[in-house]
């Protein structure tokens, strides 16, 4: 299984090498580690990260793509579904199958068509729109929906520090 895994991420690394994505770029932790990758979001315009450069560490399971990565943010985050030892909650990130607690539908869940694009370009999403039906930072949900103000001052000094950070 594991080589399956191996040769999945050494040719999705190869095509974002050779086909760069607008909005992020990827590389290995190690040379010599094929399931730890390094990630750097930008910012989406027009959000409140704008102009931020935010780094995260992808970790795949030895079954991918069966399970999801899962994705850890090491620069600061304020946001309602980043958790806040910066682990990303996103359905697609999900274990596939039925949501034990009925929030999501199976279909919103993690399924082996996903890869590191597009797992990518649905963080990117998240930041341009989080859900706080389901957050993983109450504190930052309830921000979000009730001292917008104090939330918009939060992101920014994430933006800020992650500008810093370059």
């Amino acid at each position: 299984m594991a080589s399956q895994a191996i040769l999945l991420l050494q040719k999705q690394l190869k095509d974002l090498c050779k086909h760069p994505v607008d909005g992020f770029s990827a590389g290995l932790v190690d040379e010599k580690n094929i399931f730890e990758w390094n990630v750097t979001i930008i910012g989406p315009p027009d959000t409140l990260y704008e102009g931020g450069f935010f780094n995260a560490i992808m970790t795949f399971p030895q079954n991918y793509p069966n399970s999801p990565p899962t994705v850890r943010f090491t620069s600061d985050m304020w946001h309602p579904n980043v958790y806040s030892d910066g682990r990303v909650c996103i359905s697609i990130l999900h274990p596939p199958g039925d949501d034990p607690s009925g929030y999501e539908l199976a279909s919103e869940r993690w399924t082996p068509v996903h890869t590191v694009e597009s797992i990518m370009l649905s963080i990117i999403s998240m930041l341009s729109g989080p859900n706080d039906e389901s957050p993983a930072n109450v504190e930052a949900a309830k921000e979000w929906r009730e001292k917008r103000d104090e939330f918009k001052k939060k992101v920014s000094r994430c933006v800020r520090k992650s500008q810093e950070m370059l």
